[in-house]
């Protein structure tokens, strides 16, 4: 059944006019639940905005200086202190500096931990729902504290590119820990696909690699040393640990900002005359190449977020919404690629551009590795006859042009802002 519709709207910015628009409903044991729209939506509408029950940035991202807000991972550096790091040219100036809106005079440090925020109003948000349990005060640096070696453990079994946290999970315990509605809180994250045991033990060594399959009990004996609670004493038993995994790993939405994006999005929309501008993307072009040169594919602070009511949406490989974070920070918008009508389902894609034209098994491939289904949609089901004869030749060399990717949809939905 539905959930209770106070629940799926209530991370929305504008819960009524979400709930006018879409409708979570049931579909069948197999797809579980599905986002529908509740009337005609014209294609580029924002069909809703919504703030995730928890976010992190991921740990290696954070540990290579990619600047986040610890609470809404808003990117911390400027523009230009961003495009020096990533170019790796530290002397680099950027044209039209004022386009920036990274505000360094509003960001506040935890006066515990030291611990940054963009802002005061971030820094009380973290506090108010997860970071009293988390705050390590002056042990932020101690590598013998209980969470920084939970953290340690998790980069040594899940190197970049990465697509999930145990911080994640981390600040799900915290959240209900901290929360004066612990059952509230409990019943929101319970609202989120599940998965059968034997699904969750796989999704669980797939978020760590084939060869740390002996070291999830290692990862849950030092998740329990640091954050046990007897009020989710199930979250700690293994098959409890298996499920906050399973739960992470498949609802889990990537989160990307770049505030060097963002100013080259601003320097896109500025009239100038036709020699400044030409200028102006000549400089742009080339210090893309110096960071591609540089950094590579890495240019976001990137972490990913439970959304309650975008978890709804399901994959298609001709999907007719979007996910996007056009704030810069964890806010994700739902957009509409199409027009959808009443009554119809509305869906996203779990694969990048590159991956939705590869062929039907080849797709498939991507989606049960990583997702553990197999796809029905229009496109897949019309594929079928044709696609099912490619050779196991065909399928090896379109592997090697376009290479077997390996992410998932925290991942693939991780795009410039």
């Amino acid at each position: 059944m539905a959930a209770p519709l106070d629940d799926m709207f209530s991370f929305c910015v504008d819960p009524g006019k979400a709930a006018t628009s879409v409708d979570v409903r049931f579909i069948d044991n197999l797809k579980g639940k599905g986002l529908f729209a509740k009337k005609s939506i014209k294609k580029g509408d924002v069909i809703f905005l919504e703030r995730p029950l928890v976010s992190a940035q991921f740990l290696w991202n954070a540990l290579y200086k990619y600047k986040a807000c610890d609470y809404c991972l808003r990117a911390l550096e400027t523009a230009e202190e961003n495009a020096r790091r990533l170019s790796g040219i530290p002397g680099l100036n950027l044209p039209h500096p004022e386009l920036c809106r990274v505000r360094p005079e509003l960001h506040q440090a935890c006066p515990q931990c030291q611990v940054m925020y963009c802002s005061s109003e971030c820094r009380q948000a973290a506090a108010e729902q997860y970071h009293r349990v988390l705050c390590l005060g002056p042990s932020q640096e101690d590598p013998d504290h209980p969470i920084n070696k939970l953290k340690d453990a998790w980069r040594s079994m899940h190197y970049p590119p990465e697509t999930s946290s145990i911080m994640l999970m981390a600040r799900m315990v915290a959240a209900v820990k901290q929360a004066k509605d612990k059952a509230h809180w409990q019943k929101l994250f319970s609202h989120f696909c599940s998965r059968a045991a034997n699904e969750e033990e796989e999704i669980a060594h797939k978020l760590l690699g084939e060869k740390f399959r002996g070291q999830l009990a290692l990862l849950h004996s030092l998740f329990k040393t640091a954050l046990y609670d007897d009020h989710l004493n199930r979250w700690f038993v293994p098959e409890g640990f298996r499920s906050l995994f399973a739960l992470v790993g498949t609802n889990g939405q990537g989160i990307g900002t770049s505030s060097l994006s963002q100013w080259v999005h601003a320097c896109d929309s500025l009239e100038l005359p036709a020699q400044q501008r030409e200028q102006l993307d000549s400089f742009i072009d080339q210090l893309y190449k110096d960071i591609e040169k540089e950094t590579g594919d890495f240019l976001n602070c990137e972490g990913s977020g439970l959304f309650l009511l975008q978890s709804s949406c399901n994959h298609s490989c001709i999907p007719n919404a979007e996910a996007s974070f056009p704030e810069n920070n964890f806010l994700l918008q739902l957009s509409a690629l199409s027009d959808i009508s009443p009554g119809e389902e509305i869906c996203i894609s779990y694969l990048d551009c590159c991956q939705r034209d590869r062929s039907r098994h080849s797709r498939h491939k991507i989606l049960r590795e990583n997702y553990l289904f197999v796809c029905s949609c229009p496109k897949c089901v019309s594929q079928m006859d044709e696609l099912d004869a490619t050779s196991e030749e065909e399928e090896e060399e379109e592997g090697e042009a376009e290479g077997e990717t390996e992410g998932d949809e925290m991942e693939d939905e991780m795009t410039d802002v």
